[in-house]
């Protein structure tokens, strides 16, 4: 809704409240300032009402106006009208001498509506102002003094005393100002005073001034410019004979590098300046630059180069656009400013590659050359090494530098280096250029061939092929091509009194060890040599790897029977009497093998006839016993068969053949040994010869338990507590047997053997089921290899 329909419709209203009240109230009239603060007391209207504040309240009394903003409200406790929104009177009665608003007081129980009218008084708030900021005169330099030239009117919103009353003109020689004040409103004419001269002052500046008269005073400012019209009498000149201006290298194609000031005293067509470039040979290289015309603006025209040309010289020429052109001319030296725009360019000549590993520190490998096309600052480089490197540069003279190793080289461990150089000029910002040189490190024999192993054990079979591949000795050589190029030899060593070369032989060019001869356990347990590898480099170095060979056993020997009894086929015979208990002992069947280990223990089994169940063997022990009596049932002569079997894979056996005579007595017995002094007098040796080897064995075994107990004491690593001990056994009868848990070996020693063995579990070594030591004549002993078989576990002799 508008604000005359708002006004309208509040009109209404009250129309139709006063048709309804029975009686209406007179108007009131009041003043009040505008702009003044909110709750500024207008009047008292209980006192203009006659009317106690108290019924003010009782009968709800309320102010009702046509306006948009409710610009008054009543105190009803105190009666006093006060002032509710801000006032201006320029916007309520814009353009009226005189401003008042109207509004209505009503009252109920009775209605009652009164008329009451606020006269706004103006205040000096607003300036004058012109509708334009700038007025130009165009004035001819020929004018008469005494003219006159009417200014504009300054406009005023305020009223009365506060619009505008005078106007006022800045200080000059050319004019004056007429004020007129007849009337509401005041103006003013320009009147020139002293005639115009255009070269001297073409244009004449004024400033126009419009005071009110509030106060205090408030004023209003408008730009008079004065265009004197001249005549065309001046040749176009310029500023400078000459013009010197500093361009970058690199601005780019149209940047304007100056403008070109030529003056016309004259205006108009005479006074419009063309410019030109004048072309005089190759002086001016009028292809880098250009001039606009209209503007004189100087431009590149085309890419600049300090390093192709540091300076150019024009010659300019302005020409005026009258009917009779005239002409100025003046020369614009133009200097090329130098940026840094050239990365610095290395050079590498001499290259000394591959350089050699054990090249000396100083040793020149390349000559590098740094150049920068720039001049002064920008021209200037250092150089220097990117990342740690065992080279370092040197300066030769300026820009020259010398790249010298300056540390260790192992081609070993680097064979190869990229060296970087980065040149920096000292321009702003400086520019970098970078040149990577590759050097390679070339090889000298410095490394001797180096096996994994200082010793390589190795395990034989015995009776194996001969020219089999026993081992194959591989070196390594850090050094390269001819220098790593290796071969092998054995070095002479004799064992067993014959020389290593009847025993093996290896490949020069591989490493390959083959074998030259079966090898017999039982002849040769063990035999060492070494291999030697040697370089190809100059001089030659090599080393040496020691190699240990053991043969294993296999089981290619029988048992053998040993006296007093004979193997199968001869007549052997042993008598019992016939009152003989159960458990009598009747013989003792005594083999050895000449093989070792497993392939060395011997059972024992009895071979009986269908039905006969009178003896039985002790299968580790080979003693012969009586089971039960004798009854009159028994046969007088019993043969028995023993076989005799070793533990390899696959068995080996043997029999002998026994026949047991059954006496009526003992001394029966007796007399039969008494007919057979001889047999007397082989268990008479027997006995002596079994005496000493049970000796020397326990004698060893007490040694070596000794030496055992020592070595567990020694070592802190508790390595024996985590094997039980083995338990060692003395038979009645001389022999020997082990035990450990539930597992039992015997072994049986004679008077004639050469060699006996004796099962012990060394708690130091790794046992598998089982590990031997072997006891050789019975001086030495050493620990037997364990093999990666659960079964088999041979035994080496020294």
């Amino acid at each position: 809704m508008s604000r005359q329909q708002y006004r309208e419709a509040e009109w209404m209203l009250c129309a139709i409240l006063l048709c309804l009240s029975d009686r209406s109230g007179a108007q009131i009239s009041y003043s009040v300032s505008e702009e003044v603060d909110k709750g500024t007391v207008v009047g008292n209207l209980a006192k203009g009402l006659n009317i106690h504040p108290q019924q003010l309240e009782e009968r709800g009394f309320r102010i009702v106006s046509g306006y948009s903003k409710k610009y008054f409200e009543a105190n009803l406790r105190t009666g006093v009208l006060f002032v509710n929104e801000r006032i201006d009177r320029e916007e309520l009665c814009p353009s009226l001498p005189k401003c008042s608003l109207n509004i209505e007081g009503l009252l109920s129980h009775p209605m009652n509506i009164y008329r009451i009218e606020i006269s706004i008084l103006d205040i000096n708030d607003n300036a004058p102002s012109f509708l334009e900021q700038t007025h130009v005169f165009n004035i001819s330099e020929s004018s008469s003094t005494g003219e006159r030239y009417p200014l504009p009117i300054a406009q005023d919103a305020d009223t009365g005393s506060n619009s505008v009353k005078t106007y006022q003109l800045s200080p000059n020689e050319h004019f004056s100002i007429d004020v007129s004040s007849g009337g509401d409103i005041a103006s003013a004419e320009l009147v020139l005073q002293k005639a115009l001269d255009r070269e001297k002052q073409p244009i004449i500046k004024l400033t126009l001034t419009a005071v009110d008269g509030g106060k205090p005073a408030r004023s209003g400012t408008m730009q008079i410019l004065v265009n004197v019209i001249d005549v065309n009498d001046n040749t176009p000149s310029f500023s400078k004979p000459l013009y010197k201006v500093r361009v970058s290298e690199n601005a780019p194609i149209g940047t304007t590098i100056m403008n070109l000031n030529a003056t016309d005293l004259d205006e108009g067509l005479h006074s419009d300046i063309r410019y030109y470039l004048m072309r005089r040979g190759n002086v001016d290289s009028p292809g880098k630059f250009s001039v606009v015309p209209e503007s004189g603006e100087i431009i590149v025209k085309a890419n600049l180069d300090y390093e192709e040309s540091n300076a150019y010289e024009l010659r300019v020429q302005a020409t005026d656009q009258g009917a009779s052109p005239r002409s100025g001319y003046s020369k614009v030296l133009i200097e090329v400013v130098d940026v840094n725009d050239n990365k610095p360019e290395i050079t590498i000549t001499s290259l000394m590659s591959p350089v050699k590993e054990n090249a000396e520190s100083g040793t020149v490998v390349a000559l590098v050359t740094v150049t920068d096309k720039d001049g002064g600052q920008n021209g200037l480089t250092t150089c220097k090494i990117k990342d740690s490197v065992p080279f370092t540069l040197t300066s030769n003279y300026k820009n020259y530098y010398s790249l010298i190793v300056d540390g260790h080289l192992d081609r070993e461990i680097v064979s190869q280096y990229n060296v970087t150089i980065t040149a920096t000029d000292e321009g702003s910002p400086p520019l970098s250029g970078t040149a990577v040189i590759t050097v390679q490190i070339s090889d000298v024999n410095d490394n001797a061939p180096r096996f994994p192993e200082a010793t390589v054990n190795i395990y034989v079979k015995e009776n194996s092929k001969v020219g089999d591949i026993i081992t194959r000795a591989t070196a390594h050589d850090s050094d390269a091509n001819e220098n790593a190029k290796l071969t092998y030899s054995l070095i002479d060593n004799y064992p067993k009194g014959f020389p290593i070369s009847s025993f093996v032989n290896i490949n020069s060019e591989t490493g390959d060890i083959v074998s030259l001869q079966s090898f017999n356990y039982e002849e040769l347990k063990t035999f060492q040599f070494k291999v030697q590898a040697t370089d190809s480099g100059v001089p030659p170095l090599s080393s040496n790897v020691t190699v240990n060979v053991c043969i294993l056993d296999e089981n290619d020997n029988n048992p053998a029977i040993l006296a007093p009894y004979s193997e199968h086929g001869s007549v052997n015979s042993e008598s019992i009497p016939y009152s003989a208990e159960a458990g009598y002992f009747v013989a003792k069947i005594r083999a050895v093998d000449s093989d070792s280990g497993y392939n060395a223990l011997l059972s024992y089994h009895l071979s009986e006839p269908k039905g006969n169940n009178l003896f039985r063997i002790g299968t580790s022990t080979g003693e012969i016993r009586t089971k039960r009596r004798m009854s009159d049932n028994d046969l007088k002569t019993h043969p028995l068969v023993v076989l005799v079997s070793d533990n390899g894979e696959p068995s080996l056996s043997a029999t002998v053949s026994i026949d047991v005579l059954v006496v009526e007595s003992a001394a029966d017995i007796q007399t039969q040994f008494r007919h057979v002094p001889i047999k007397e007098e082989s268990f008479s040796s027997l006995n002596l010869y079994l005496l000493i080897a049970i000796v020397a064995v326990s004698l060893i075994f007490l040694l070596s338990l000794i030496s055992l107990i020592a070595v567990k004491c020694h070592r802190t690593d508790g390595t024996f507590s985590r094997y039980s001990a083995p338990m060692i056994t003395t038979h009645p009868d001389g022999s020997w047997s082990y035990s450990k848990s539930t597992q039992q070996y015997d072994v049986c020693f004679s008077s004639d053997t050469l060699k006996s063995d004796v099962v012990v579990f060394p708690a130091p070594f790794p046992p598998v089921d089982a590990e031997l030591i072997s006891i050789n004549g019975g001086d030495t002993f050493t620990r037997t290899q364990t093999l990666p078989t659960k079964e088999k576990v041979r035994i080496f002799y020294q």
